[in-house]
């Protein structure tokens, strides 16, 4: 953390005390009553609706000034965009006393401040809109500057280009950088678009434990913590599927909920310890209808997000309009590598893993094994949206076996973009082989696989008082907005990354 003030920043806090001195409070009570935003004015303002916009108040941060003596420009953003205002003397300090402008405006504000104005909309020279100020108000006064450096016909350009420093001070990248909230805003608006998607069709949207006893629902490495007043470990959750699960147990025929979830492992462009899933599940329903449902939501949902099915991402166009190819996870298999493991053993596959050149160990066991053959050698040919079914059972421990296929089980996970999206089963129902499934993770666990599931009895005593068929989902939020916000890294549709601690004498 920054330890010493750079000398800006001294500066800054010298104009506070200056500010203070003058008897005005830099820091007032936060009540300003806001008539307009910037966004308002600019889709509404006519010279025929002049009359409507001859008393207006705005606020916003000073995002650059133009000095002109005895009057200025000055270009303040607030939530919706920018918005110029034309600031003279005579108007704001009509009596003797010019302090306000001359001191306060022209020699104590800087940009980053925030101040409220109050005048009316006019149309410049240059046809610039612009708010005629007749009072403005310091609202909050700026100790840090921003990371602003040029600026052109009243236009500020953004100085952030160190990934580091956009996110660690997400604030300051948001300020300076309109595409980024706007990034945010479509982000608001899939989630919004999924939510309404499924409470249309009677989906009961629900909360569950973040803190677990067993970390269940996935295969994957948990993080640990501890319960001091129950003296017990506790792990953060790795998935959410087993509670929403018991839920279907307790009656509900459709529950779904958008999770966060965390999983002690590697962060890169398209992984982040902490993250948020929606899973939903479904009584009565299977696989093959998980998929149609799957298509048409995300259908809606691009074009609820961007306007239309399709989405640009690093100059790939990908199609998000149903319907989606399907392929089986061994036909994927065989088509990119010219090898056929649809009947091979474990040992086999160990071989034909040394044969790609695929690193493996001695803790992965046969779902594990071809889990890494596809993902090392097939995923990243699938561009455009594309359901991979039919996982070996060796693979998927909470999934039912396929009805008509021995040795495999109903599931399917959707590639896009050549990363997996989402991962949905019918749901295995049957406690016994449940109980068998879990038992066969445990073996994997005592060879050293780190995301082996554990067992959780809880939840197999829930099985036994009878689950329907069930379908069920899940989808990866940041990875979907990815797609649909054109985004490469996954950082940058996460506000508040998860970041190294910040060294010493950072600025």
């Amino acid at each position: 953390m920054q330890t010493t003030l750079s000398e800006q920043e001294i500066v800054r806090r010298d104009k506070l005390t200056e500010i203070q001195a003058l008897g005005i409070d830099p820091y007032p009570a936060p009540l300003y009553e806001i008539t307009h935003t910037a966004q308002y004015i600019r889709d509404n303002y006519t010279d025929e609706k002049a009359e409507q916009f001859k008393s207006v108040s705005f606020a916003g941060r000073i995002m650059s000034v133009r000095d002109m003596g005895k009057a200025n420009f000055a270009v303040l953003q607030d939530s919706t965009g920018k918005m110029q205002v034309y600031i003279r003397r005579d108007d704001i300090c009509p009596g003797e006393d010019k302090t306000l402008y001359n001191t306060l405006w022209k020699k104590l504000l800087d940009i980053g401040d925030i101040i409220g104005v109050k005048g009316f909309v006019f149309i410049t020279k240059t046809g610039e809109l612009s708010i005629h100020v007749e009072q403005f108000t310091l609202l909050t006064k700026s100790l840090h500057p921003l990371p602003v450096v040029k600026e052109k016909d009243g236009e500020v350009f953004d100085a952030v280009t160190d990934l580091e420093y956009k996110y660690r001070q997400r604030y300051a990248d948001l300020i300076v950088n309109p595409n980024v909230r706007e990034t945010f805003m479509r982000i608001t608006k899939m989630k919004n678009a999924i939510r309404n998607f499924l409470n249309e069709r009677g989906a009961l949207e629900v909360d569950t434990p973040v803190l677990q006893s067993i970390p269940g629902g996935a295969i994957a490495r948990p993080f640990v913590t501890h319960h001091n007043a129950l003296d017990m470990p506790l792990y953060l959750r790795i998935a959410n599927e087993l509670y929403l699960k018991r839920l279907i147990v307790g009656g509900f025929e459709w529950v779904y909920e958008f999770s966060r979830n965390f999983r002690n492992e590697g962060m890169d462009r398209t992984h982040n310890p902490e993250f948020t899933i929606l899973e939903f599940y479904v009584a009565y329903k299977d696989y093959l209808w998980m998929m149609e449902i799957t298509e048409q939501m995300l259908e809606q949902t691009a074009i609820a997000t961007n306007g239309s099915c399709l989405s640009n991402i690093n100059g790939t166009e990908i199609d998000f309009k149903a319907p989606y190819k399907r392929i089986s996870i061994y036909d994927a298999i065989k088509e990119h590598t010219g090898i056929d493991i649809s009947t091979m053993d474990e040992e086999e596959l160990r071989d034909v893993c040394k044969k790609l050149h695929i690193g493996v160990d001695n803790s992965m066991g046969k779902g594990k094994l071809i889990d890494e053959i596809f993902g090392g050698k097939c995923e990243a040919h699938y561009i455009q949206p594309t359901f991979i079914i039919d996982y070996p059972v060796e693979m998927s421990p909470l999934t039912k076996k396929h009805r008509d296929k021995p040795g495999l089980v109903e599931r399917f996970e959707l590639i896009i973009n050549g990363k997996e999206i989402a991962n949905a089963y019918s749901e295995l129902n049957d406690p016994i082989e449940q109980r068998g499934r879990f038992e066969e993770q445990v073996k994997l666990m005592e060879r050293g696989d780190e995301e082996a599931m554990y067992i959780d009895y809880d939840f197999l005593r829930a099985l036994e008082y009878g689950m329907p068929p069930t379908a069920g989902i899940g989808i990866g939020i940041e990875r979907l907005a990815m797609l649909l916000t054109g985004q490469v890294s996954i950082q940058d549709v996460i506000l508040f990354p998860q970041m190294r601690p910040e060294k010493a004498g950072g600025n």
